[in-house]
């Protein structure tokens, strides 16, 4: 009896416009949501958002303010790098995780949380929600957007170098805080990088809108 023929089955990574609009809400939500475990908890996190909250308890200056100015060197490699339709992506997420984690307390009552829980289901919320947003051509900004430049132009992987990163926030977080605070912390950073050093992988998978194919 003769094989039946191969299939050869054809996989993209093309979004349509409306797949990338959902993509976008439902990462910027997910990591919102972690976010938010994180800060109720009285965690920290790394990222540019660690940094501009290092220099906010450091010196006074306004978080809004110096996150939005830190944040203008790493869109204008956005732009030169992954071009403008990755950067409004961008943009538009961080706007939005901004206003979700605004809403979120509002919504949602913390009575008690234990640190531990809190460190790996925000850090395993927040790294599910930054894979989606990577793999519709998206971040939220700051290291991430370092990250993801590295890992195409080099083959490091976004998750490992973010945690390098992110590890050297937390080291002058443990300098001016609790180090007890910044050592359960970097359980949530560990599960959010290696979340996304195991499933966003160079070659693996390139998230594109089917207007860049």
């Amino acid at each position: 009896m003769p094989l039946l023929p191969t299939r050869q089955i054809s996989l993209t990574s093309t979004h349509t416009t409306i797949e990338d609009l959902q993509a976008i809400f439902t990462g910027t939500l997910l990591a919102s949501i972690g976010v938010t475990v994180l800060s109720k908890a009285g965690l920290v996190t790394g990222g540019i958002v660690g940094v501009a909250l290092l220099f906010h308890q450091l010196i006074g200056i306004s978080f809004g303010l110096f996150f939005a100015a830190i944040n203008l060197p790493f869109y204008i490699l956005a732009v030169r790098k992954k071009g403008w339709g990755f950067t409004i992506k961008t943009l538009g997420s961080v706007l939005l995780l901004s206003a979700f984690c605004e809403a979120i307390p509002s919504l949602v009552r913390f009575d008690g949380i234990d640190l531990i829980f809190a460190s790996i289901s925000g850090g395993l919320l927040a790294g599910v929600g930054l894979l989606i947003l990577f793999r519709h051509n998206a971040s939220l900004g700051g290291f991430n957007i370092l990250c993801l430049y590295l890992q195409e132009a080099f083959g490091l992987r976004t998750g490992f170098t973010q945690l390098t990163l992110d590890c050297l926030v937390l080291l002058l977080f443990a300098m001016t805080t609790s180090i007890h605070t910044a050592l359960i912390s970097l359980i949530a950073t560990v599960i959010l990088n290696l979340t996304l050093a195991n499933n966003h992988r160079a070659g693996r998978y390139t998230g594109k809108s089917a207007e860049q194919c």
